[in-house]
């Protein structure tokens, strides 16, 4: 194809200083975007943390007590690296950090997923007792709604059931006696209460409840006394709290010994 003339004759005009300026200003510009973007994805501020930083910081965190900024890390490493090698890790020690936080409704939901998708796991043992834990921390005093204790118990009898030979058996069977113990005095404190506000035969009810659903805990005696002093158409002398054993929780060290009899 022919070119025009004027084409061929055609020298450009040699650039203005403003024209220069504005070139090199555009060009510094660019070398600007080009460096930061660089340092974003080479080990500058705004590059994301990988995995193994993200599950090193967490670990840190925890093993110093800091469950809330270890939490925090966990969540990190399940919803950004679901797929890595630490994301296992980082689903138990969620549980662990809500466990230690005293978010215990939370950590029994966290435990029975990670039960419900890792259902051989080696851990489960161990979930299964922080189940049970979680439950049996949820325990104040017995006046109170008992259905943990219920709970508590029925977890760490599972435990005890499925995998007799774990470590954490000899433990769970105390607090399983202790559970145990607080359930029976709860039904000494309601049948106390009833033969304070002169319901003696609802009091009778509870007392044969007790015994026969709590015969080896150390209320019995006081119940079995109660029940006949009842049964004799009296009423127990004394103020009815005289009767009431301790409202709080039994120590469950007491059991220690109970517990590992039954593991023979």
């Amino acid at each position: 194809m022919l070119l025009h003339p004027l084409v061929l004759t055609f020298k450009p005009y040699p650039p203005t200083p403003y024209f220069m300026k504005k070139l090199l200003c555009i060009a510094l510009l660019c070398l600007l975007a080009l460096s930061t973007s660089a340092c974003s994805w080479f080990g500058g501020e705004d590059l994301p943390p990988s995995a193994e930083y993200v599950a090193k910081d967490a670990m840190d965190n925890f093993n110093s007590g800091q469950y809330s900024s270890a939490l925090k890390n966990f969540e990190i490493l399940m919803d950004r690296f679901p797929f890595s090698q630490y994301s296992l890790m980082a689903e138990l020690k969620t549980a662990d950090c809500q466990f230690y936080l005293g978010q215990y409704t939370e950590a029994i939901t966290s435990y029975q997923e990670f039960e419900q998708n890792h259902p051989t796991n080696e851990a489960i043992p161990y979930t299964q007792f922080q189940i049970g834990m979680s439950y049996y921390k949820q325990l104040t005093t017995i006046d109170r709604d008992p259905s943990a204790a219920q709970l508590a118990i029925s977890t760490f009898s599972r435990l005890i059931r499925t995998y007799p030979t774990s470590p954490y058996i000899d433990e769970a069977r105390a607090r399983t006696i202790a559970a145990e113990n607080f359930l029976a005095n709860h039904e000494l404190y309601v049948a106390n209460f009833f033969i304070k506000t002169d319901k003696l035969k609802q009091a009778a009810t509870r007392l044969e409840y007790l015994l026969d659903n709590y015969p080896d805990t150390n209320a019995v005696p006081k119940a079995e006394e109660l029940l006949a002093i009842l049964k004799s158409g009296q009423k127990p002398p004394g103020s009815w709290t005289d009767w009431i054993p301790e409202l709080g929780m039994p120590d469950w060290e007491t059991f220690k010994n109970i517990g590992a009899r039954q593991t023979i």
